[in-house]
């Protein structure tokens, strides 16, 4: 089953910089795994440690938006097209400030801290 993914610029590095991949899954979930092993890294980066989507990710199948069609149980079929994109808010960094802060072992609270003093410093 072929499923084109759409990969935004800033997980290109998990991809070799193509935009486009092919993963193979009845469901999201199963997709993401198939990358992940095609694409070492990748899932991590859209996946909590607690097994749900990051806040800061959107997925689209067909251009609908994965949180109301299941999240990672959303059914797949071949031919699907599935988007990832960085959530974008108003503020400092977002997508990129979370990754940051995930590849760094800092307490969440100084994390925050941070990012809410180099936002404030930004303006």
């Amino acid at each position: 089953m072929a499923i084109e993914v759409r990969i935004p610029t800033i997980l290109r590095s998990y991809t070799g910089g193509a935009k486009v991949v092919e993963g193979a899954g009845d469901t999201l979930a199963d997709l993401l795994n198939d990358l992940d092993s095609r694409h070492g890294g990748l899932r991590g980066r859209l996946i909590t440690e607690a097994g749900t989507l990051h806040r800061f990710v959107n997925v689209y199948v067909n251009d609908e938006d994965v949180r109301f069609l299941g999240a990672l149980d959303a059914k797949l079929s071949d031919g699907d097209s599935v988007t990832i994109l960085p959530a974008v808010a108003g503020g400092a960094f977002g997508f990129a400030a979370a990754a940051a802060i995930s590849s760094h072992s800092v307490s969440s609270q100084s994390a925050v801290a941070a990012v809410a003093r180099d936002a404030v410093a930004v303006r």
